[in-house]
């Protein structure tokens, strides 16, 4: 629509979020960052410090700046800093290798980087094989290093407004890679249109308000902490940024901040729940605790509400999809199922957010019976898919195909609609032709009352092809022998799906955002056999 020769079309850039922050809380505290805050105000004038440092640097529209660095504040105010100048945020997982970060650098073609002191020494190794990389800035500066201090730098750059690029909604904001289980990561690239949509619907779904006090425990580089850098700043909510996430940290900061909302992966809640059973800290106000990752059994939902007094809200998402598009809680005519049957709905993905077209689809991409049983591939078509991966077309016909994202997920539709995940598609256990998903026997062995942490992997069996062996951490001071788990499974398991093995270990292998990494301990396993054909992917 035109009025007075003039576009009415207004581009959906992620740089209104903080202005409308600014406009309608401006003296309100923005973000909380050890023992320091700053109001939404001051937050702004960093921005535009930011922003003018960056330009005197040379940084113009497209080009990269990559931040290496923990939940803080200098880490949350890069994001706006970059867009003012049509720039795009390139955020590192922080526990990857010197050679992950080379890659990385050079691939994204990053002209500036900043990182955080604590992670200088990952990034000083490859220093010098950094191709352009130009500027190298340091958070949190200790003397005895050479690089640039950020505080210093900051300051000799003005709080004033700053003059923006033109934006378009269709320009990328942001590259995030993601962890290849072989080869090199790819590099998501992520559109304002994709994070502005992204966090209206997420916004809805998670009840985002103006009360909230919001603790960051998912890092930030995590998909943007699952866009929360963006639709809790919309929103005007408090941002409590906490460095190092242990769960005494958490149940601090908790308690001393008021927070409302938490995002995490279900170990560290998993975490939480021994910690609280411990030493019982005291929180009076309501807390929502949204959890993305393999849906937990139902016992554990019941567990967290129970013995935390947390709301418990279930999603699903991937770094291609921006991330979210589905959550299970329970909706309206719903409200009359028992308690056992909500709790099960409850522990699944969950049905479509607002936005997001999810579908299960055979191999002839006709969708799933809705009978929780038939299993499909998750696909996505919304407002959320990426544009694509960054100097990867063969790998972005792959994954996008007919305008769907292909997750890679197995799961099943039941009759209410929700999206039950069963396994990666590589991570299905095929024993003597039967499909099992190692999800549904995690889910049986976390009710072991000795078991604190599972994982269940195939291994090769002489007969069957393949069964499920298990990897288990213990909790302090239980016993439980192998004999044990194997007896504890078959009885509440078809024994086709019970596992055959388990081996104890003191912890399993994750992800920065608390995943369990199970190409590891199936790569290890099968390596020490001299077998590895079954997992190439």
């Amino acid at each position: 629509m035109k009025m007075g020769g003039e576009s009415m079309n207004v581009p959906l850039v992620l740089t209104e979020f903080l202005d409308r922050a600014v406009l309608l809380y401006g003296g309100k505290t923005a973000v909380y960052c050890g023992d320091r805050a700053f109001t939404y105000r001051e937050l702004n004038g960093r921005v535009n410090r930011l922003s003018y440092g960056l330009k005197n640097l040379g940084i113009e529209k497209g080009d990269r700046v990559a931040y290496l660095a923990p939940n803080t504040v200098e880490m949350l105010e890069g994001f706006y800093g970059i867009f003012q100048l049509g720039a795009v945020m390139v955020p590192l997982n922080i526990r990857l290798t010197p050679e992950d970060y080379r890659f990385i650098l050079n691939h994204s073609g990053s002209k500036v980087l900043f990182v955080d002191q604590e992670m200088y020494h990952l990034i000083e190794p490859v220093k010098d094989e950094l191709e352009t990389v130009e500027q190298i800035i340091i958070h949190y500066k200790e003397d005895n290093c050479a690089e640039i201090d950020y505080d210093r730098w900051l300051d000799r750059f003005p709080p004033d407004p700053f003059p923006r690029a033109g934006l378009d909604e269709n320009d990328v904001c942001s590259l995030l890679y993601t962890s290849g289980t072989t080869g090199n990561p790819k590099g998501v690239m992520l559109t304002h249109r994709n994070n502005y949509l992204h966090a209206l619907s997420a916004m809805h779904h998670l009840r985002v308000t103006d009360r909230d006090v919001y603790l960051h425990v998912l890092p930030m580089f995590h998909v943007n902490g699952w866009g929360s850098p963006f639709y809790y700043t919309a929103n005007g909510a408090t941002h409590v940024c906490l460095r190092k996430p242990s769960a005494e940290a958490i149940f601090t900061e908790i308690i001393r901040h008021n927070v409302t909302v938490v995002h995490m992966a279900p170990t560290v809640l998993n975490s939480l729940l021994q910690y609280n059973a411990e030493h019982h800290p005291a929180i009076e106000q309501d807390v929502r605790v949204v959890i993305a990752g393999a849906a937990p059994p139902p016992a554990f939902v019941e567990r967290v509400e129970k013995e935390l007094g947390w709301e418990f809200i279930q999603v699903y998402g991937m770094t291609e999809s921006t991330p979210l598009t589905l959550v299970s809680v329970i909706r309206s005519q719903l409200g009359g199922l028992d308690r056992d049957t909500q709790l099960r709905l409850r522990a699944k993905a969950g049905f479509p957010m607002i936005g997001s077209d999810v579908r299960v689809l055979r191999e002839n991409d006709e969708e799933v019976a809705h009978d929780g049983k038939e299993i499909g591939e998750v696909t996505v078509r919304g407002h959320g898919v990426m544009l694509g991966y960054w100097k990867n077309p063969e790998e972005t016909m792959k994954t996008i195909r007919n305008g769907r994202l292909y997750t890679g997920d197995m799961a099943t539709v039941d009759e209410y609609g929700y999206i039950d995940i069963v396994d990666r598609k590589k991570d299905i256990i095929i024993s003597g032709g039967e499909n099992i998903s190692s999800i549904e026997v995690e889910g049986v062995l976390y009710e072991h009352p000795a078991v604190l942490e599972a994982a269940v992997i195939a291994v090769p069996h002489e007969k069957w092809g393949e069964t499920p062996h298990a990897f288990v951490v213990r909790k302090a001071d239980a016993a439980a022998t192998e004999e044990d788990i194997i007896r504890f499974s078959r009885e509440r398991l078809a024994h086709f799906k019970a596992v055959t093995g388990v081996t104890f270990v003191d912890e399993l292998p994750k992800t920065a955002s608390g995943k369990i990494q199970k190409v590891r301990l199936r790569n290890e396993y099968w390596e020490k056999l001299g077998k590895t054909e079954r997992f190439v992917n």
